[in-house]
């Protein structure tokens, strides 16, 4: 017998030996010998050539008893089964076609028994991203729906575990992705700050996460003490305070707090509505505002807008119009419900902003589509700045692709009716967001002037471009134009605006390269700020407006004439 055979019979005689053991108590986890024969037959039945057969069937029976015994075990042993179990698995997917043993059932027992018990153990989430990772072909091939299921524990996972698993995770996240997990997924991932928060409430309630089943949290003392603590928060009372006898009036939160129970779940239930106005909620956001932050919330609140990046980047590449349609809505509401922290509330909502503006400009058709979630926003640009801001964008937006192109006029009237109202209600008030009380210190007004005078930039400009995409809006255009040149507004630049804009809707040659759309039409490509000066001998019907040329005032500023500009025939 060579020595290479000798090691493959002990190997063998470890696992067949712990997989008979019928002591519960004492489970295979205890033995550390146990781990490093499993990957050893796995690594002799990969050495061959060609993969033995006989060897694969010999091992077969042992592991998969004592994966059977293992999950038995977890509920008593206290040593952590991860890893084993993983290497179990490991064997089963590389050879599950050889034995027949179909490695759905052991996966999803793994991840509701096991993974979700021992989430919190650095060493087994980093063993079970890194083996996610190696086997993410043949997951998404053979078991397609298993990680969009559990894609909430697999971030569970990664948020208690920070940065050190940002990596591997994102190696990860595309797996995460389908139809069914597209869209919840794009909340979890926003609230991976608030997920830790409750995570680290339950541990200092309940003691180590690791071990605690936190899917059963309603059948556990845990969430009584989570909701406690977000009770205490919430009405400054003390748990010792309310005494044994509590009664219902006095107990502000329920121990069934939807919204808790859908952050800490373990597995893809579909969309759901979070309220952030809830009592819960608030008292949770309330109380991460007024404390110090812990080096875990730190971490999580760096990482996220990077894991959205990579979330965005995926939909802008893989999803259909569809889910991205129906992924809009819900980033205009979220746009201003976020964790309460300044640094990470910039760089979510710039994040935001900017793929929204990314799928409008893959698809300008969802303009139409969404035509009422943008007149809505449009109308609340007065309630907050981050809502002004997302109203600035959706001009930009509305104008820039012409409410969705030629084909889509009666969106385009709508839109340019919604446009012309907010302009109106700019031009007869003074006010830009709150409404301006007599005391408002000069810095306030200031800020509230210089505001209102960039949304009137974006909107008389907005308006001008859907005129132009759609030449029978041109004379309301031009009426709200002259309204706005003609207004007492202390700012110059938005009237002086306004005259340009009049001056370029007059001269139709001009206005259509500089104002017209970016994208192909009818055969011809037509670059914004570019005039196309090969057209000017014969669509000229005017002068030339040098004015919009440095925009210079007065005499012309040139030295040439207009054979010098103009093609000769």
């Amino acid at each position: 017998m060579s020595a290479e055979e000798g090691d493959w019979n002990f190997y063998l005689r470890t696992v067949s030996n712990s997989a008979r053991d019928s002591n519960i108590a004492n489970g295979p986890a205890s033995d550390p010998s146990l781990l490093h024969a499993v990957k050893k037959l796995c690594e002799f039945c990969k050495r061959e050539d060609k993969p033995s057969d006989d060897l694969v069937a010999r091992v077969y029976p042992h592991l998969n008893k004592l994966f059977q015994r293992s999950v038995a075990s977890l509920s008593q042993s206290n040593s952590s089964n991860g890893l084993l179990l993983l290497g179990i698995l490991q064997f089963f997917l590389d050879f599950g076609e050889v034995v027949l043993h179909d490695a759905d059932p052991s996966l999803h027992t793994f991840i509701r028994s096991c993974l979700s018990r021992e989430f919190a153990d650095p060493i087994v989430a980093a063993a079970t991203l890194d083996f996610l990772y190696v086997n993410k072909n043949k997951l998404l091939i053979s078991f397609p729906n298993l990680l969009p299921q559990f894609f909430p524990l697999i971030l569970k996972l990664t948020a208690w575990n920070g940065g050190k698993l940002e990596k591997p995770f994102l190696k990860v996240l595309p797996g995460l992705v389908s139809p069914g997990s597209f869209l919840p997924l794009f909340p979890s991932l926003m609230d991976l700050p608030i997920l830790v928060v409750a995570l680290e409430k339950v541990e200092r309630s309940s003691g180590s996460l690791v071990g605690n089943n936190i899917a059963s949290i309603q059948k556990s003392k845990a969430p009584e003490m989570l909701l406690a603590l977000m009770d205490e928060a919430y009405t400054g009372t003390t748990v010792g305070e309310r005494g044994g006898d509590e009664s219902e009036e006095s107990s502000t939160i329920n121990v069934a707090d939807p919204l808790f129970l859908e952050l800490l779940k373990d597995e893809n239930d579909g969309l759901v509505e979070r309220h952030w106005t809830s009592p819960g909620i608030a008292a949770v956001l309330q109380a991460a505002k007024n404390s110090p932050q812990s080096e875990r919330l730190k971490q999580i609140l760096n990482i996220a807008p990077r894991l959205l990046d990579a979330y965005f980047a995926i939909a802008l590449r893989d999803a259909n119009s569809s889910l991205i349609c129906a992924l809009i809505p819900i980033l205009m509401t979220r746009i201003s419900a976020l964790f309460p922290d300044q640094n990470y509330m910039y760089k979510v909502r710039r994040r935001l902003l900017e793929f929204m503006l990314a799928a409008f400009h893959r698809s300008p058709d969802l303009i139409p589509l969404l035509k009422k979630p943008i007149i809505d926003r449009l109308g609340n640009a007065y309630d907050s700045t981050e809502k002004t801001e997302l109203a600035l964008q959706l001009c930009w937006a509305v104008g820039e692709y012409g409410g969705g192109g030629p084909t889509h006029k009666d969106a385009a009237r709508e839109l340019f009716e919604s446009l012309e109202l907010l302009l109106y209600e700019n031009l007869s008030s003074s006010r830009l967001g709150l409404r301006q009380e007599s005391a408002v210190d000069s810095n306030r007004k200031s800020f509230s002037k210089s505001s209102q005078s960039r949304l009137l930039c974006f909107v008389i400009t907005a308006i001008t471009k859907l005129a132009t995409h759609h030449r029978e809006l041109l004379p309301r255009a031009r009426v709200a134009l002259i309204k706005v040149a003609r207004s007492l507004i202390s700012d110059s630049r938005v009237s002086k605006r306004a005259h340009v804009y009049l001056g370029l809707i007059d001269e139709p040659s001009i206005c259509w390269p500089v104002l017209g759309p970016s994208r192909p039409s009818h055969g011809f490509v037509h670059y914004p700020g570019t005039v196309n000066w090969n057209e000017g001998g014969n669509k000229m019907v005017a002068h030339i407006p040098f004015y919009i040329l440095g925009e210079q005032e007065g005499p012309p500023f040139h030295d040439f004439s207009l054979s010098d500009v103009l093609p000769r025939r």
